[in-house]
């Protein structure tokens, strides 16, 4: 079985490439070439793909530390301050708890878009070229990608619920598998458009500089911060197609199901009423898995 280098790989171990050609053949050395064997191929793939992810999260504490902390920053000074200036009334929560789930956008925010970074990059460093060479469809690396971006999105949102006693919430069990099930679809959703948005390019640069026209508007223009109904008209014909603001309200109306008293107002309205909880996300799952299959057929072109 080959491997390759740290410089190749990123410091991450063994490739998919070699995973998935050891897994090609049977015990008795026979190449397996049936439905069974195609498939554990794809899966070894997808999983030497979130592995890798899940390796560089645990070496870069630092870095993870440092994006953890300016959600913190903007809950605890932000948050703090404009508490008591924007009245409870307006919010139908205090502005700390009301800001809580725009946070939680924030912090997987970052990671999930790095991973349109790393597409890039591996395809400069040559890194791409060889998981090309593995045996599985060049849709099941994207899809690994994206399940590697979406677990590491999700855990630093983790890290982020310890602080929902600060701003009222119980630690009920359920409160919290809750958000955690709405930071799993919010992951992928942006990590899906992360991807989408990078598999055409070929600089960072580049993609930094669409980030900054698209992603972050999109996040200022979710109602994370402010309520919706609050904005101009226009503002609330964007969010009505920004997933972003879907995914911020899909957390408050979360904590809203299992802590009524938190219930917030301002969120995603059609015809002055909210859409369904269920619709929401299936909305939000459907913009994810549209992108990823638009990024699939691009990045079956060849190189």
């Amino acid at each position: 079985m080959t491997t390759l280098t740290p410089e190749a790989s990123g410091g991450t171990g063994s490739s998919p490439t070699a995973d998935a050609s050891d897994d090609s053949r049977t015990s008795g050395g026979v190449r397996d070439d049936g439905r069974t064997g195609r498939l554990r191929r794809e899966l070894r793939a997808v999983h030497a793909l979130v592995h890798r992810d899940l390796l560089r999260l645990a070496g870069q504490r630092t870095h993870t530390a440092l994006m953890l902390l300016q959600p913190v920053l903007y809950l605890l000074v932000l948050g703090g301050g404009l508490a008591a200036l924007i009245p409870s009334s307006r919010l139908g929560v205090g502005y700390q708890g009301y800001l809580f789930p725009g946070m939680l956008m924030m912090t997987v925010q970052t990671p999930a878009i790095m991973v349109g970074v790393r597409l890039i990059t591996d395809r400069q460093s040559g890194y791409l070229r060889e998981l090309l060479m593995a045996p599985v469809h060049r849709a099941t690396l994207l899809l690994g990608s994206c399940a590697g971006g979406t677990v590491v999105a999700t855990a630093q949102g983790a890290v982020l619920l310890a602080l929902a006693g600060y701003v009222g919430l119980p630690y009920d069990p359920l409160l919290l598998v809750l958000l955690l099930a709405g930071m799993v679809l919010a992951s992928f959703t942006i990590t899906a458009l992360a991807v989408a948005l990078a598999v055409g390019l070929r600089r960072a640069e580049t993609f930094h500089m669409l980030l900054g026209l698209v992603m972050m508007p999109l996040l200022f223009l979710s109602g994370g911060f402010f309520p919706l109904t609050a904005m101009p008209g226009w503002v609330r014909a964007v969010a009505d197609a920004n997933p972003l603001a879907y995914a911020v309200d899909l957390l408050r109306r979360c904590i809203a199901l299992r802590v009524p008293e938190h219930a917030a107002t301002g969120g995603i309205e059609w015809a002055g009423r909210q859409p369904p909880l269920l619709l929401e996300a299936a909305l939000l799952a459907a913009v994810g898995a549209v992108a990823l299959l638009w990024a699939a057929r691009r990045f079956n072109r060849p190189e």
